[in-house]
């Protein structure tokens, strides 16, 4: 089993799926977003296997504060100011070949292991 989570270490949210996932005997590659965000074609991929689009996946309140309008950008310029503002995306986001999960709450990964 291959599993990624892109991870924030500041967000207790993050660190708790990140213990979860150590708990079920998973030790996942770890993808610290804000310090690397995801290509475009990386976060294309993500949101197909999460089945969501891309505003599914925008923190409001940081988006607000990046200056990101989201009702006003389409799909594609969305996913380009994720990738410019990376705390503007939820997390943690949790991989597993072509499944994929938002870890809130953390237990919600479960489901793709």
């Amino acid at each position: 089993m291959s599993v990624t989570i892109y991870y924030n270490p500041s967000c207790s949210k993050c660190r708790q799926t990140l213990a979860l996932l150590r708990e079920r005997g998973v030790e996942p590659a770890i993808v610290e977003y804000l310090k690397t965000p995801p290509s475009a074609a990386e976060l294309k991929d993500i949101l197909q296997k999460l089945g969501k689009d891309a505003a599914d996946i925008v923190r409001t309140k940081e988006a607000q504060e990046d200056g990101i309008d989201t009702a006003a950008l389409d799909s594609a310029a969305l996913i380009e100011a994720l990738i410019a503002h990376p705390r503007a995306m939820v997390r943690p986001i949790v991989i597993n070949g072509d499944k994929a999960a938002i870890g809130r709450p953390p237990e919600s990964v479960l489901d793709i292991l």
